[in-house]
């Protein structure tokens, strides 16, 4: 393993415009919100943009004419997946991607179904477009969240036309399994719903003895499926906007291109050149990120379980730690931690009233004196 790169310290944040830092401007709060990162992202993205900096030129700019082979090459490498380069579709964001999903494979009044807690723009990409958002729990079994597949078939209607699906999960952190992921593409396949998965965090798999699995690579569930993927949470680039779907069927790939025209934009030169040399270059910085953020997940996970009051789980991905507060019996448990000095992020917005999202993406240091400011707030009221 590479040590010789740094995530023990970061850059200080504050007035650089980060939104992540500027919800708190002027107060002592530590942000743990928002799923950005705290550190510099890896050394052959920063050489990479600096080349294309010091050009001076940023006009229009198409995909570079190696990203498709190395976007092909980083998904057999690392899920064992053979795409064809021609089956890409480059998006500026995985929210775009939720949204032109929702309204390429269902009209106005029709729904798109997905599981909660789920990441916000699950909910409100549906609702933009006019579509029905529909839900179904996730249910908490042993320590575990859980499809509910039971629940899921008494959902489902003959206006559903999509299933959203999130793989490695925000906010539970799971990793679903081959049989978990064969079991919603038999779902999909026996109610004809397109299965939209949003992979944004599949390069970031803390637990050794998992591996994410990619859902269009289980067989013929690939014909109506639409992969949304990004380098931007694995190697901190979300400001710099560029995202991509994999989609091997031609017609389903033909609707959402159709669906893009006119109204979602071209990526900047700087979001492909980063993507280019994150997903090339970027590999043994990624390895030494998730070996840092395993020990930041022990911490987050061996504190939090000795506070009364909190609930969490397992995080087998992500860096992203979900809390049950509703026993701290707090009409606002975001606001009673923010007066103690951390910014979590709120579970209503999840579809999780009384749960809290923290982001541990962070110096070490620093989650430690969050971790001790959550316990002082609790020991203490």
């Amino acid at each position: 393993m590479n040590t010789d790169f740094e995530f023990d310290s970061a850059p200080d944040r504050r007035d650089s415009s980060s939104s992540k830092w500027e919800k708190y401007g002027g107060r002592d709060v530590i942000p743990l919100w928002v799923a950005d990162m705290d550190f510099r992202t890896a050394p052959c993205v920063i050489d990479m943009l600096r080349q294309r900096v010091e050009h001076g030129i940023f006009g229009y700019t198409q995909p570079p004419k190696q990203i498709p082979a190395v976007v092909t090459a980083a998904l057999e490498r690392d899920f064992g997946w053979t795409i064809d380069p021609d089956w890409i579709v480059w998006m500026p964001s995985l929210v775009v991607g939720l949204s032109v999903v929702s309204r390429a494979f269902a009209e106005p009044g029709e729904e798109v179904l997905t599981a909660i807690p789920i990441y916000p723009p699950f909910l409100s990409a549906p609702r933009y477009g006019e579509r029905v958002t529909v839900t179904v729990p996730l249910q908490e079994c042993d320590g575990r969240w859980l499809w509910d597949f039971d629940r899921l078939e008494k959902a489902v209607s003959p206006k559903t036309r999509t299933l959203l699906l999130c793989s490695p999960h925000n906010p539970t952190g799971r990793v679903w399994s081959r049989d978990e992921l064969t079991q919603l593409a038999d779902f999909c396949e026996r109610h004809d719903l397109v299965l939209a998965s949003d992979e944004i965090h599949s390069g970031l798999v803390l637990d050794q003895d998992k591996k994410h699995i990619p859902v269009a690579s289980l067989g013929d569930i690939a014909a109506r499926t639409v992969t949304l993927l990004s380098a931007s949470k694995t190697f901190n680039l979300p400001g710099l906007g560029c995202a991509f779907a994999i989609i091997s069927d031609e017609q389903l790939r033909s609707k959402i291109q159709r669906t893009m025209r006119g109204i979602v934009h071209h990526i900047g030169a700087l979001g492909f050149f980063a993507t280019l040399a994150a997903l090339r270059d970027g590999k043994a910085w990624q390895l030494a990120l998730v070996d840092y953020l395993r020990g930041n997940r022990d911490l987050v996970e061996a504190q939090l379980s000795s506070i009364p009051g909190l609930k969490t789980w397992h995080v087998e991905a992500t860096y992203l730690a979900w809390i049950d507060a509703r026993e701290l019996s707090v009409s606002d448990p975001v606001a009673f931690f923010e007066e103690a000095g951390v910014g979590l992020y709120d579970g209503k917005l999840f579809d999780a009233p009384g749960f809290l999202r923290l982001n541990f993406a962070c110096p070490r240091s620093r989650l430690e004196e969050a971790l001790g400011r959550i316990r002082e707030a609790v020991l203490s009221r």
